[in-house]
């Protein structure tokens, strides 16, 4: 038998061993490669959407190179740590440790081949179905399959390159080059790892400490949380798993009375032997399931965002004309000719919009005239307004802005032309993008507007007036083709800061909506493939801790059944032993994740006026799911090893 049918057998003996860690493999694989599909897909060299989808899958294939590496070192290590004894054997007939490296090497590149070939394949298979879910979610009309061999080569390239690194560097985890060690096997040594008090207190305080500043971060402290908060979770993580809970355990363990009934004995007895060599692992798990739900918790917030953009932008298309513009009746023209085309139904209404100082701030105010206001508040479906002469309604600019004005009370005067206004109400409905119009807009009734007959403090008369164009668009997001060329003149002149032959604005509310869903949800849907990696990444690494010292616990098992115990009650020790080590990193992650969503909420208040409880409590329920789910696969696989003769 040569090396290569040696190294082959080797894998194909331990195939079900290795098939969480095929499995984690398999699935990174086929995400990378869906990725490269995007990346290297035909139509996606058009526009800004395409581009943030090309530029989302190259970070989301970097940090999924990153990770897998890591995860393939640690995995590897369990697995080799694990055949230590045989290692020894081959070693003691006469292997050489330079043939034995040799043995490794070959058997990584097998694994890695077929890992790297089964990926490809079902990434290609499902590519139509991902091409089917982002064209929804960017709106496309078509995002076909194609074929190509650049996704094939740069996943190929990738992860051969991987796996080349991994069959060199594996090597160095057999941890001892002494015979005699390595066929005592890896659970050679079961003495209790002590712990420090000092530590153990430290780890509490540190995760106490990051909790508090989280729960009380404020606007004006968030970005200085971000680098202590962080640090302090992480640290207070370590020293919790690597000392605070075996301190806990011998506090326990003093309870005599509790401790030592029953099957709790046994259990608790085996959880002190492994729970230091464990620590680390459990670390590995809460940061790793940590990443994940804040990563798709916080790109499903961004999806609020969208709801609360169509709250605060109603209408479908804005033009502002200010003086001197002579193409204004050209572009309106234009406008709504391409929206004739589109077979878009609309609603225009022109606003001419004066301006004035009010005596009460001194600022300028945007006034509008009662009628036209109503005729585009009816356009909207939206209630119209009602005033006297001498009354003003304010016009609230953003969500934000309506709750705050609702309690507002103004007695003011017009300066230029002496008109006084006592403002005692809010309008309940944001109407204008902010932006369009002075964060100060006031409506009057047609009395008071007609009143208004002078301009603003160094204008020429009728200068400081300026045209409104309202449009409200039924599908207001279908407007992506709709005065394209009107918005780069604006886009080119806010990026020069030069608007000296610019008598115009226009924006298209409806365009940026669809901009702004299509690419959150796009980074979400990214978020949550990266996401999956990482979860079923963190089960697979209890799996391989478990595999590690699956032979001792077989003896073991073997040793209660001879004495006498149940299933009953060797199914209460499998499942204390492996709760803990599934769910305790799992708890502690969802902690950590509440946590940091408190102060992402504190963020989202500085932009806008929504609540992201609703999407955290769908993302970590669903996660937990998930977990429970993967804990019952994981513990029938377990235990028919442990059953196994």
């Amino acid at each position: 038998m040569t090396f290569r049918q040696l190294a082959y057998h080797n894998v194909v003996r331990n195939r079900r061993n290795y098939a969480a860690f095929f499995l984690a493999s398999v699935f990174s694989v086929m995400v990378f490669f869906v990725c490269s599909m995007f990346i290297f897909h035909p139509i996606f060299d058009k526009d800004g959407l395409q581009l943030l989808a090309i530029r989302g899958m190259m970070i989301a294939e970097i940090v999924l190179y990153i990770f897998t590496l890591f995860f393939l070192f640690y995995s590897m290590s369990a697995f080799l740590q694990a055949r230590s004894k045989e290692f020894g054997v081959l070693m003691h007939l006469g292997m050489s440790k330079k043939q034995l490296n040799k043995l490794i090497f070959f058997e990584m590149l097998i694994i890695g081949t077929i890992s790297t070939v089964t990926g490809i394949v079902f990434g290609f298979a499902f590519s139509k179905f991902f091409f089917m879910i982002g064209r929804e979610i960017m709106e496309l009309d078509a995002l076909p399959l194609y074929v190509s061999w650049e996704p094939f080569l740069l996943t190929i390239a990738a992860f051969a390159s991987l796996f080349v690194i991994i069959s060199f560097v594996s090597v160095g985890f057999i941890r001892t080059k002494r015979i005699v060690d390595l066929l005592q096997g890896f659970w050679k040594v079961e003495e209790e790892s002590k712990s420090s008090t000092v530590l153990a207190i430290m780890g509490i305080v540190f995760l106490a400490s990051a909790y508090t500043f989280a729960a009380n971060v404020s606007d004006q402290t968030v970005y200085q949380m971000v680098f202590i908060v962080p640090p302090l979770a992480t640290f207070g993580t370590y020293l919790f798993f690597t000392h605070t809970l075996h301190f806990s355990l011998q506090l326990y363990k003093r309870k005599k009375i509790v401790y030592w009934k029953k099957t709790r004995l046994v259990s608790l007895a085996e959880a002190s032997v492994k729970l230091k060599d464990s620590a680390q692992m459990f670390f590995i798990v809460t940061i790793v399931s940590t990443v994940a739900f804040l990563t798709v918790g916080t790109l499903a917030s961004f999806m609020s965002y969208t709801g609360d953009f169509r709250e605060s932008n109603p209408l479908g298309l804005v033009y502002i004309s200010f003086d001197d513009n002579e193409l204004e009746e050209e572009h309106i023209d234009r406008l709504a000719s391409q929206l004739r085309d589109e077979q878009l139904s609309y609603d225009m209404v022109e606003l001419t919009v004066k301006r004035q100082t009010s005596a009460a701030t001194g600022n300028d105010v945007d006034i509008l005239a009662l009628s036209e206001f109503n005729r585009l508040a009816t356009a909207l479906d939206f209630e119209p307004a009602q005033l006297q002469q001498g009354e003003g309604l304010f016009v609230p600019f953003s969500l934000d802005s309506l709750k705050e004005l609702q309690s507002a009370s103004v007695d003011t005067v017009l300066l230029e032309s002496d008109v006084p206004l006592s403002l005692r109400s809010t309008y309940p409905h944001v109407v204008f993008p902010i932006h369009t119009l002075n964060i100060n807009t006031i409506v009057v009734s047609d009395a008071d507007y007609r009143a208004i007959d002078q301009p603003l403090l160094g204008y020429e008369a009728g200068k400081s007036n300026f045209s409104y164009y309202a449009f409200d668009v039924l599908n207001w997001t279908e407007t992506m083709n709709i005065g394209n060329r009107l918005t780069a003149i604006v886009d080119e002149a806010v990026e020069t800061a030069n608007f000296s032959d610019v008598n115009f604005f226009f924006e298209n509310p409806g365009a940026d909506y669809r901009w702004f869903k299509s690419s959150f949800a796009l980074l979400l849907f990214i978020g949550v493939m990266v996401a999956a990696v990482f979860l079923l990444a963190a089960g697979s690494f209890i799996y391989f801790k478990l595999y590690t010292g699956l032979e001792r616990d077989r003896k073991q098992y073997k040793l209660l059944t001879r004495l006498g115990m149940t299933d009953k009650e060797l199914g209460k020790i499998v499942n204390r032993q492996l709760i803990p080590q599934f769910f305790l990193p799992w708890l502690l992650a969802l902690l950590h994740s509440a946590f940091a969503f408190i102060s992402l909420q504190v963020v989202w208040d500085e932009f806008a006026e929504l609540s992201i409880l609703g999407e955290m409590s769908i993302v970590l329920g669903g996660f937990t799911v998930a977990q429970i789910l993967y804990f019952f696969l994981i513990r029938w696989r377990y235990v028919a090893h442990l059953q196994a003769p």
